[in-house]
């Protein structure tokens, strides 16, 4: 059975970076502190044991998946905001993009009884469109609980994101995301993988932050679980990750619904929440341009 690599905490976005590029996934150990791990657990709870299961195999009819974490939960926004895989976004998905965004935030717990799930790759969230020399995503599971193989850990396939689309993964190409509670997995949205079977008698949760190219529909609507109502108490830099913020020269500006003559007609998302916009669009405009003097269509 192949195994991932595990990285120390303080592992930069250079070497998760390199590891991604060689097996598409890989774990860093003990990256949560354990009062964030239990304040995430105490608020997020009540949402969890309020959730039904899945309606179907994918989902999973043994496994529960709460959403709209960003606004519940102040330790998920810290979560989201990592440091280290701010840094790894950057350097893993902007060669696809000008921005990149949160793409999803869920907690999903396997119960007991819960049978595999069916191993796939999240880009087909996207349809199977994308062309497969562009990587969409960067994801991460941060473990609630501790992982291991009988408790549903995530089966994720190493180097399988290199691999020809058609090829199916056998059962000894395997690898599983086993790591103490406080970890996380972080893994490419093209790596083969799945939720593990639990049958250890007791739940496996893990708090599934992903990342995607600012120019992707984003998986959860982040401008309604997280309106602008909520996000104007949140950071700049969060609120960029939710959405509000240009993906690129021309997506992502809008024009305020006010009578004539009472306010701009084009402004970028940030005009909402008092931000100057001064220039908006300059650097993203000259990024553009550069691309397009290059041949690009």
């Amino acid at each position: 059975m192949p195994q991932l690599q595990h990285l120390p905490p303080d592992a930069d976005a250079a070497r998760i970076v390199e590891v991604l590029g060689a097996d598409g996934a890989l774990i860093i150990d003990d990256a949560m502190h354990p009062g964030l791990l239990e304040q995430l657990r105490a608020e997020i709870m009540p949402y969890v044991l309020a959730t039904p299961v899945g309606m179907d195999d994918f989902t999973g009819r043994r496994t529960t998946r709460t959403g709209a974490l960003v606004a519940r939960s102040a330790a998920c926004r810290e979560l989201v905001t990592d440091a280290r895989l701010m840094e790894a976004c950057k350097a893993f998905l902007l060669p696809f993009a000008d921005r990149f965004q949160l793409h999803l935030t869920q907690l999903i717990r396997i119960m007991d009884g819960q049978d595999k799930q069916p191993l796939h790759r999240d880009r087909l969230a996207w349809g199977g469109f994308l062309r497969p020399d562009i990587e969409p995503q960067l994801n991460t599971i941060w473990a609630v609980t501790d992982f291991f193989e009988a408790n549903g850990a995530t089966q994720v396939v190493p180097g399988s994101h290199r691999w020809d689309p058609a090829r199916r993964a056998e059962p000894h190409e395997i690898a599983y995301a086993e790591m103490r509670a406080g970890s996380v997995l972080v893994y490419s949205g093209t790596v083969i993988h799945a939720g593990g079977a639990n049958r250890s008698g007791a739940d496996r949760m893990g708090l599934n932050l992903t990342y995607c190219l600012g120019w992707l529909r984003q998986e959860e609507n982040q401008y309604l679980s997280c309106p602008p109502e909520l996000a104007r108490d949140f950071s700049p830099e969060l609120r960029a990750l939710l959405g509000y913020a240009m993906g690129s020269y021309a997506l992502g500006y809008f024009t305020p619904p006010l009578p004539p003559g009472e306010g701009p007609e084009v402004v970028p998302p940030e005009w909402l929440f008092g931000e100057g916009v001064a220039g908006w669009g300059d650097s993203l405009y000259e990024s553009v341009s550069e691309r397009a003097g290059e041949g690009a269509i």
